[in-house]
């Protein structure tokens, strides 16, 4: 082997390695061998100081139950921007957050992109391709995977509003099919010239009901309607047509169908089934669960017990949760106190105790904390009050919360 080659093949076992892989093979002149673990010795000339590396034709790995864990860090460049000071438990700086999460055993970063998001003054509808291109480079270069959340949308995208962006208001159905295959496929190819190509691309954001709804306010476009049929078809062909896009421009990247009727397993179903109906293309079903909307453990559990008989061929992903540490979020409906308190010691629990849940099922391989990130400890701007309690920073002081360091334990 060149000396290139044999650096880049050492940095490739290292990460192997760092995976747990449990089986190594290496082909030699047509033969088969396995190894628990590989070395180069003798100035890379040998392997394990008994194979020449010249004889070596390829080397393969087996990795079982790859985890991908990790949290939606959308907001990090404006925390930046606006002083945020993010310290460890231990109260030492964080000077790059990206870093430090991944030294903590995290290896996914969500990010969201709207289409245009200088339509709505939420202080946290911000991302358009070009923030979304400068913090995605960021995340890859740091050596971490990057999970790109289409939200189709000028603002939120969830169950109760899938606005089209103003720009494509005007556009029909067959217009709106080719328009998603354009602005995924353009979206895309930036962020592949940016160096910043996606891991994981979730089409759409908890589309339960379907995407592309139509002005806010309105709802004729909506699955599970009187117009039932039409919608659905009208729904997997726009799903379709993003995923083509998807498939073209970053054939590696996995695709995630979203929805959040964790609480309701017998409309998930009905969902999943539909796309599984409609041919719709795509590897993983992405959930949310926010235990203070959606009920106990055990209401996620079910769901994914259900998903799992149902054996859609799919891995399964919770791409979105959190639990508070000092207070209920706004418009909690389900008090999970008497389990775990609102506290440092109640969040972690819950942490601790959703890991150990989700290892029990062999198709989940991934889990995502949402709104980490918020921090109030600096801000000198619009993110200065602490507004979002279910992050994994303390709002006062800035320091990391014992349940961020958990997370690693999903792997």
């Amino acid at each position: 082997m060149k000396k290139k080659a044999l650096i880049l093949v050492s940095m490739l076992l290292a990460a192997v390695m760092s995976t747990q892989a449990q089986n190594l093979y290496i082909c030699k002149q047509g033969n088969v061998e396995t190894a628990p673990e590989l070395t180069f010795t003798n100035g890379g000339s040998t392997l394990n100081n008994t194979m020449q590396t010249a004889d070596i034709d390829s080397i393969t790995t087996h990795i079982p139950n790859l985890h991908f864990v990790g949290g939606d860090l959308s907001m990090l460049l404006k925390y930046e921007q606006q002083g945020a000071k993010y310290l460890d438990k231990n109260g030492n700086n964080i000077d790059d957050l990206l870093a430090f999460v991944k030294q903590q055993g995290w290896n996914t970063i969500r990010v969201r992109l709207f289409v245009d998001p200088s339509n709505d003054s939420d202080k946290a509808v911000i991302q358009d391709l070009d923030y979304v291109i400068t913090l995605s480079k960021r995340i890859k270069d740091a050596g971490l995977l990057l999970l790109l959340d289409f939200h189709y949308s000028d603002t939120w995208a969830d169950p109760s509003k899938q606005w089209t962006p103003a720009e494509w208001l005007s556009l029909d159905n067959s217009q709106l099919q080719t328009k998603i295959y354009d602005y995924t496929k353009d979206c895309l190819q930036q962020l592949n010239a940016a160096g910043a190509s996606p891991d994981f691309i979730q089409t759409g954001n908890e589309i339960s009901y379907g995407m592309l709804w139509g002005t806010s306010g309105t709802s004729a476009n909506r699955c599970y309607t009187s117009s039932d049929a039409t919608n659905w078809n009208r729904f997997t062909n726009l799903l379709k047509q993003a995923g083509k896009a998807c498939r073209e421009v970053c054939p590696r990247a996995q695709i995630i169908i979203h929805s959040e009727r964790t609480p309701k397993p017998n409309v998930l179903i009905d969902f999943f089934n539909r796309m599984k109906n409609a041919n719709v293309d795509y590897d993983i079903i992405g959930l949310s669960y926010y235990p203070y909307f959606h009920g106990d453990l055990n209401t996620l559990k079910t769901a994914i017990n259900r998903l799992e008989t149902a054996n859609y061929g799919k891995k399964i992903q919770i791409v979105e949760t959190g639990y508070p540490s000092q207070w209920e979020v706004p418009g909690t409906s389900f008090n999970y106190t008497a389990t775990y308190p609102y506290s440092v010691a109640g969040q972690k629990q819950f942490t601790q105790d959703l890991i150990t849940m989700l290892k029990e099922h062999p198709l989940v391989n991934g889990l995502s904390w949402w709104y980490p990130e918020a921090n109030a400890k600096g801000c000198t701007g619009d993110l200065s009050s602490d507004w979002y309690n279910a992050g994994l920073f303390n709002n006062s002081t800035g320091k990391a919360l014992d349940a961020l360091y958990e997370l690693k334990n999903f792997r």
